[in-house]
């Protein structure tokens, strides 16, 4: 991040897809960097498949808002169906999109219609589409690591911070600060250690996830004259 740089994220998903984990570990990961990062969560009725906000702002500097991103520099779509079906709370999903902004989709097809591209174009966005599922399903072998594919993707095209960063962060989510071995009997020892071992094994798939998807960045050109870049996963 370039000195007093400031990003304001509005991320836009389907409940399930682990949108609000994603602001979560995003926030880790900047407090990780010493950097400073607000984030809030928006949703309606708490169900898979509802409609899910959150919003993110990341910045060099201390920072006092909260509440809605209005002007986003970075908009993040978890399902088509945010762009396609109208389920967001945010409409049209570009809403409040400032100038020379980025737009991530989750997307095995192109689903921006011709009107959306226009207006992406005239603010000199960028959108970056790829399958996010597919690839945390071909790394992982689970659609639930979408959010470490789009996480990734994200900040793998921002340099906002750097991987260690981020597998302390992940690592904090799904271990905790600490692992303290059973004083119990030898039974309840190696049950404590075959759960820890599994959250070990989901924590390296997940990492996987964010470091095929920061390799996929490294070979973005956002000064292109491209509107939309697309990925094969």
């Amino acid at each position: 991040m370039s000195e007093h740089k400031r990003y304001n994220i509005r991320i836009s998903g389907l409940g399930g897809q682990g949108v609000v984990t994603t602001a979560h570990i995003l926030g880790t990961t900047l407090d990780n960097a010493g950097k400073f990062a607000s984030l809030v969560p928006f949703f309606g009725s708490e169900k898979r498949m509802a409609p899910v906000e959150a919003y993110v702002r990341a910045s060099t500097q201390e920072i006092y808002e909260v509440g809605e991103v209005i002007y986003p520099d970075i908009i993040m779509i978890y399902h088509a169906q945010v762009v396609t079906h109208g389920k967001s709370y945010t409409m049209p999903f570009y809403t409040g999109l400032k100038p020379n902004a980025l737009i991530i989709i989750n997307t095995d097809r192109d689903v921006l219609q011709p009107e959306d591209i226009k207006v992406i174009k005239d603010l000199n966005a960028k959108v970056v589409q790829f399958d996010a599922t597919a690839l945390a399903m071909k790394i992982a072998g689970t659609e639930l690591a979408t959010n470490m594919a789009m996480m990734g993707m994200l900040l793998g095209l921002t340099k906002l911070v750097n991987e260690d960063h981020i597998e302390k962060a992940v690592r904090e989510r799904f271990l905790g600060n600490s692992f303290v071995a059973s004083g119990g009997t030898a039974a309840l020892d190696s049950a404590i250690e075959k759960k820890f071992k599994k959250k070990e094994q989901l924590l390296q798939a997940n990492m996987d996830v964010i470091n095929a998807t920061f390799e996929m960045a490294d070979k973005v050109d956002l000064t292109t004259d491209e509107t939309i870049i697309r990925f094969d996963v």
